[in-house]
């Protein structure tokens, strides 16, 4: 397995926001996380790759595994943690000072990782399906791009450092139809190399591009399986009323 979680609780202050959620992703797959507004779908992913740490008055318990290890190990570095476990955010945020070039191989250059940077910059915008839009314009700004370029462009940004698992956090909520459309298609490209958890309000883009389909609500973990069995035949009747619109 790519990805074991056992027993996970995660808090912010005095607010418990998820409550002891066990799953396993198996590596070259997508998993899609589904559920109501508010339910731990966020907090879920960031626990992956320690970013709900960050948040002042926030624990957690419970084990995260990559590849059988364990990522609150003591000898576990969390920077190089966010390296293989890179991360995509709801709304593109690309770094406004920064050409579109630089934006790309920011991250190798803060991973102190050298190498030929116009060659690995063309992989990653390649991979993020981008280059052929922007090959012509590496010096421009990052923010000359429209709303579903810079998505992919933060996307080519964490492939860059080559990543084993990639979180994607509601990423085409903030885009039109036909971006949306190009970063679904990225994803079923991307999970050839990787292993992806995407968390998403759309149940039709979870039915499209994920093999597995986990069911969050009120911090709970009330279903998960094969997406094909989560939407047509699930055992819960709460994922039933989730999925066929009932509530959400």
């Amino acid at each position: 397995m790519k990805i074991e979680v056992h027993g996970l609780n995660a808090w912010f202050k005095a607010n418990h926001a998820l409550r002891n959620v066990s799953l396993s992703v198996p590596e070259n797959t997508v998993l899609a996380i589904i559920g109501p507004s508010g339910c731990g779908k966020s907090t879920f992913v960031r626990c992956i790759n320690r970013m709900h740490e960050l948040v002042p008055g926030a624990r957690q318990s419970g084990k995260v595994l990559v590849d059988g290890q364990d990522l609150h190990a003591r000898r576990v570095d969390p920077v190089d943690l966010r390296r293989r476990v890179g991360m995509v955010f709801q709304r593109p945020n690309p770094f406004p000072t920064m050409s579109i070039f630089d934006n790309v191989v920011s991250g190798l250059k803060l991973n102190g990782i050298g190498g030929d940077y116009p060659k690995l910059a063309e992989k990653s915008l390649r991979e993020a399906a981008l280059w052929d839009e922007v090959k012509d314009r590496l010096q421009h700004s990052a923010l000359s791009l429209s709303g579903g370029q810079q998505q992919r462009l933060c996307i080519a940004r964490a492939l860059a450092i080559e990543p084993e698992v990639l979180l994607m956090d509601e990423p085409a909520s903030a885009l039109d139809p036909i971006a949306t459309a190009k970063i679904e298609e990225l994803i079923r490209e991307l999970r050839e190399s990787l292993t992806i958890v995407i968390v998403t309000h759309n149940m039709q883009q979870a039915a499209r591009v994920s093999d597995a389909t986990a069911f969050f609500y009120m911090g709970e973990l009330i279903e998960h399986g094969p997406t094909e069995k989560i939407f047509t035949n699930p055992r819960e009747t709460r994922t039933e009323d989730y999925v066929t619109g009932k509530f959400g």
